[in-house]
């Protein structure tokens, strides 16, 4: 799957300030190593649905079996790990004669912080070394999926390195000669190595991370179809970042995969939408998804046109950057693989009108590509009732309850048909800015 970084920004992936995103609500990873590895994931999830399925296997496995990862490696030893071989490359003769005849206490004394620097370091990567072989013996004990067996064999593999076993069994009290003839063995030999088995193990442990965040949320694996013919079907699918959500359930197809969506301003369109797109992403994962049942067809990326922004320096309008954005969405939708698009309230930045004929014109497009599917908001209700005849599209709308004080409510649940509301002019009484506006200073 290939999502750009606005897909991901619409989609409240990822958040500006680092907090707050859907990242965040899946990150559970024990180190700095596995969060990059779990961030580059939802960057690059699988790229097919092979991929993709084995991937879900061993997240699948890591639910079951959280209780054999190994606790004794932390982020701490991944940090100094790093530190420890970042000079290692400088490192070109063994300790001198000098450093030898010294005894430890003499070390202790004369030359503290490299004694307690290197016994330190010494015991993490034996911890660390522990911690591997803890993880390549998960597969002579358990039923493991070819995915996760793929990483633990080459743990396996690295781990038959000549000094691997003498690290792991290393004494952190023994003599500082013995100590720093180690040290020099373990930079001078292992970097490469051990770097090998430091991405391994942040791939099991972006791996586990959603494996803890599926279990801790209760969420679902979902079904993964081949990539056509084309379907998405959820039940009770909601967004994840919401903390009294409505589920939603509806069903698209190669018969039905264009979805029309009309509904008052704040009736629940856009949160709608945005659940469609985290739940679709979350799947291409590998992971669990927020829904009592879901099954989705492997998909090639999600796009959104939902906030465009427009660029000052380069001289660009709001609605220029809304074109372009859609040219993409086109140029996207050549492909013959399936894509998920989300089209939030097209040219916001034009007239009533231009926005009308630019929106039909698109909708009319958007017909010839039923192998992809096809998400559209809109307050032009015009626009709707032009397509109401049309069996291609599915119409649906957010309903609101309006009463005859002026006053509304949001039910947040979605209907099928076409809305009517139009509840702008008491949203604006209700706020009070008309009685602001006409009073005389």
């Amino acid at each position: 799957m290939q999502n750009d970084k606005i897909t991901l920004k619409d989609l409240s992936i990822f958040t500006s300030d680092g907090s707050g995103g859907v990242f965040d609500l899946i990150d559970r990873t024990t180190s700095l190593a596995g969060k990059d590895m779990l961030r580059k994931h939802l960057h690059h999830p699988p790229d097919t649905a092979e991929n993709l399925i084995a991937t879900q296997e061993a997240i699948k496995f890591w639910s079951k079996h959280l209780q054999l990862w190994p606790k004794i490696i932390s982020n701490g030893t991944i940090v100094m790990l790093e530190k420890f071989f970042e000079s290692a490359d400088n490192v070109s003769a063994p300790p001198t004669g000098i450093t030898l005849m010294m005894g430890t206490m003499m070390q202790k004394v004369f030359n503290k912080q490299e004694y307690f620097l290197t016994k330190f370091s010494l015991s993490h990567l034996s911890d660390f070394l522990k911690g591997c072989q803890q993880l390549a013996e998960i597969a002579d004990n358990e039923v493991v999926p070819s995915a996760l067996r793929h990483e633990l064999d080459a743990i396996n593999k690295e781990l038959e390195h000549r000094l691997a076993n003498k690290m792991m069994n290393v004494n952190p009290d023994a003599q500082y000669s013995e100590l720093a003839q180690l040290n020099y063995q373990a930079r001078r030999e292992m970097k490469s190595m051990v770097y090998r088995l430091i991405n391994h193990y942040a791939r099991l442990d972006a791996w586990q991370s959603m494996a803890r965040a599926t279990n801790e949320h209760k969420w679902v694996f979902p079904e993964i179809l081949p990539a056509l013919p084309i379907r998405f079907e959820m039940e009770q699918l909601y967004h994840p970042l919401i903390q009294q959500p409505i589920g939603y359930d509806i069903t698209f197809d190669n018969s039905r995969n264009f979805l029309v969506l009309t509904g008052a301003n704040m009736s629940g369109k856009t949160t709608f939408m945005r659940s469609l797109g985290v739940g679709a992403l979350m799947a291409h994962l590998g992971m669990g998804v927020p829904a009592k049942a879901l099954r989705i067809s492997f998909l090639q990326g999600i796009i959104t046109n939902m906030h465009v922004e427009d660029n000052i320096l380069k001289g660009e309008s709001y609605f220029f950057a809304e074109v372009q954005r859609m040219k993409q969405t086109a140029e996207k939708l050549q492909q013959h693989q399936p894509h998920l698009v989300l089209m939030d309230e097209l040219f916001k930045g034009t007239n009533v009108h231009d926005a009308y004929e630019c929106t039909k014109a698109v909708m009319d497009g958007l017909l010839n590509h039923n192998n992809h599917l096809m998400i559209l908001s809109t307050h032009l209700y015009e626009v709707a009732h032009q397509f109401a005849e049309n069996k291609e599209i599915l119409f649906s709308y957010f309903e609101t309850e309006l009463d005859k004080d002026s006053s509304y409510r949001f039910t947040y649940k979605l209907k099928p048909g076409i809305s009517n509301d139009r509840i702008g002019y008491r949203i604006l009484q209700k706020e009070g800015v008309i009685s602001l506006l006409q009073k005389k200073r």
